[in-house]
């Protein structure tokens, strides 16, 4: 039986949410393997809309076990809110259906000023954060200074671990004018929150380890997308973890013969939040046009996504960095009625042609796109559930997308509704 690995292919937003609850539907196990409480995901299930920015998809499924893995920075404040505001959904949420590793770290208060601080004061680049404490949570941990899960359960090892922290972080902020933590304030924070989070807690590895002996299936849930890759994204405009599929088995302490099949979710055009290189981005009524279609605002910051047209360099690149199996190509129907469409099949840098992005930022920044042109179609696409529904144009531009990326189609989504999706590929049968 194979485990499935999902990941973003492109800069986040591919609509992994929807492909997520599907297959997680017939997974026994969600596991999320990196980023913090930025992995927005809207699930429609039986017109009920849910949010989740941390917990798992799973979650809103009865019978999963859902797991926050070790590779994943917990805000136990915004754990426990979302936790408050799923059960007023209706959804059932305990021990028995959640676990979080016990060597996750911690996004603590002081993270959220320092990311929001440094952006403000920051002119020389703004990276885009989101401002959730993320990136300086991930520096602490990887500075061997953070405060994980397990600390929450022994009172001194706490006081060694923030007084540690806050060696590093007071001098960080008396030269951002920011005033020393109040050490008092966040112990007092620390100990009021432990009760409602040490429940959850778990050595995760084991859990999952012995859940893939019994022939359980597992679900790894990325966040972002690759092009966001700490190592592998468009650098420095990226966040601060890895992304791509290999950190599916790092993230949750289980060796990489757990990974299966890796599904990259791919959205049949681009799109990117934030700042950052983006060559095939469209400045006129094209983009536009994509973005009221598309609804392309962040489902966590509401921020309006830069739009363009499908980039094959980008996702053939992605493809190649996290092992791709198949893709699940979203959003098609947001084609609808164009006369024209483009791909991005290379890049011009200086009068050089490249069938790649380039690692320097300011090569990047070079690129201009290389398009190849193709008819588009008039007929709608919306609701597709097989091929003999698409115009054939549609198959074509799908039948393209293929040849140039080198990866076949697992799955086709034709609107946000889970069911109208076209099945090629069962991701989890081996």
């Amino acid at each position: 039986m194979a485990n499935v690995v999902v990941v973003g292919a492109q800069w986040g937003d591919e609509g992994k949410g929807k492909i997520v609850d599907w297959l997680s539907e017939r997974a026994d196990v969600i596991a999320r393997f990196q980023g913090g409480h930025n992995a927005g995901h809207t699930l429609v299930i039986d017109g009920k809309v849910y949010k989740l920015s941390l917990l798992p998809s799973g979650i809103v499924r009865g019978g999963k076990l859902s797991v926050i893995g070790n590779g994943v920075v917990l805000d136990p404040w915004h754990l426990v809110a979302e936790i408050e505001k799923l059960r007023g959904q209706g959804v059932e949420i305990s021990p028995a259906n959640l676990m979080i590793a016990e060597n996750a770290p911690l996004i603590l208060p002081v993270h959220g000023e320092l990311d929001r601080a440094r952006e403000s004061q920051n002119s020389v680049a703004k990276i885009g954060t989101t401002g959730r404490g993320i990136g300086p949570a991930y520096e602490d941990k990887v500075g061997r200074r953070a405060i994980r899960v397990a600390d929450l359960a022994d009172a001194a090892t706490l006081e060694l671990r923030v007084d540690r922290l806050l060696v590093h972080h007071d001098a960080l902020r008396r030269g951002l004018g920011l005033p020393e933590v109040d050490r008092a304030g966040l112990m007092a924070a620390l100990r009021a929150i432990a009760p409602q989070v040490l429940p959850y807690a778990a050595p995760v590895w084991k859990v999952l380890n012995d859940a893939r002996r019994a022939g359980r299936r597992i679900l790894f849930e990325g966040a972002q997308g690759a092009l966001l890759d700490i190592d592998f994204g468009t650098y420095p405009f990226v966040t601060s973890s890895n992304v791509i599929a290999g950190q599916a088995a790092t993230g949750t302490g289980l060796g990489p013969g757990a990974i299966g099949f890796v599904l990259g979710i791919v959205k049949a055009y681009t799109t990117r939040v934030g700042e950052g290189p983006f060559p095939a981005e469209l400045h006129d009524a094209d983009g536009e046009r994509l973005g009221e279609r598309g609804h392309e605002f962040g489902t966590v910051t509401g921020r309006k996504r830069r739009c363009g047209w499908f980039d094959a360099v980008l996702v053939r690149q992605t493809c190649m960095t996290s092992g791709v199996t198949g893709i699940a190509l979203t959003k098609l129907d947001v084609l609808d009625g164009f006369r024209t469409l483009k791909i991005c099949v290379g890049y011009d840098l200086d009068g050089t042609r490249l069938d790649y992005l380039p690692t320097a930022a300011d090569a990047q920044a070079r690129c201009t796109p290389v398009y190849e042109e193709m008819e588009g179609w008039s007929e709608t696409t919306a609701g597709a559930r097989s091929w003999a529904d698409l115009p054939g144009a549609a198959i074509k531009y799908v039948r393209r997308i293929e040849e140039l990326i080198q990866c076949p189609v697992a799955m086709l989504s034709t609107s946000p509704e889970r069911d109208d999706t076209i099945l090629v590929t069962d991701p989890f049968v081996d």
